[in-house]
């Protein structure tokens, strides 16, 4: 199993520093033992009433459940071109339908839950983050987002330099379809290569670290195009 060194974060951590966001992914480890969650010690505290309430919304058992950390449970096609067990973490948030955000390091139990769900005495989940997250979130300095749309909905940035991540095929003719499962793959790569640089402050520098891995990229107005 991976040990995590487990920090807080606070806004002023990301005044110089990028900062890493993911998405869940639908594959996750079957979790069949270890020690229970503790809600108090995931990231960002002031999240957990709407945790608690999700929580006995969409199943109190989770509370007793055996947990490990979200960056062992999620294991999805982006998670895995990642690699998260031997990349500095300290810059990385993952998004939940369930929790909010996490670190790679809190420990969470296996759970079933989309941001596109509409739990009974909930609703749409986008709406009831949206006020929590963007009183928790950091808002500052360059957010490399890799969320997907539902997610994106839920909270974000308003201040902060955002920068998202496409990722597209090109036919010889030239013209360009937008990749859609391999999508995840893509995101996966520019965050690894950008967690082993350090901690890029502009659009500019995360375009030139994917350039200096091996990537073609494009970058706009907000956004960092991959093209295969």
């Amino acid at each position: 199993m991976v040990h995590f060194r487990v920090s807080g974060f606070s806004r002023a951590d990301y005044a110089v520093r990028v900062l890493v966001l993911l998405p869940p992914s639908r594959g996750k480890a079957s979790v069949k033992s270890g020690r229970r969650m503790a809600v108090s010690k995931l990231v960002y505290p002031r999240l957990r009433d709407q945790r608690a309430r999700l929580l006995e919304a969409v199943d109190p058992g989770l509370k007793s459940a055996p947990a490990v950390p979200a960056a062992e449970l999620y294991t999805g096609v982006l998670f895995t071109a990642l690699g998260l067990a031997d990349l500095p973490w300290q810059d990385v948030l993952i998004a939940s339908a369930l929790w909010g955000v996490v670190r790679p390091g809190d420990r969470i139990p296996e759970y079933r839950l989309d941001m596109s769900d509409r739990p009974a005495g909930i609703g749409g989940l986008a709406a009831f983050w949206r006020e929590p997250l963007r009183a928790a979130l950091p808002d500052r300095g360059l957010i490399l987002d890799l969320r997907s749309g539902s997610y994106v909905a839920a909270w974000q940035p308003t201040r902060a330099n955002r920068l998202a991540v496409r990722g597209f095929t090109e036919a010889p003719d030239g013209s360009r379809k937008v990749i859609t499962h391999m999508a995840k793959r893509v995101r996966g790569e520019v965050a690894r290569l950008v967690l082993q640089a350090g901690s890029p402050k502009r659009p500019e520098e995360v375009a030139e670290i994917a350039r200096a891995g091996g990537l073609r990229v494009e970058l706009g107005d907000g956004t960092l195009d991959v093209i295969e």
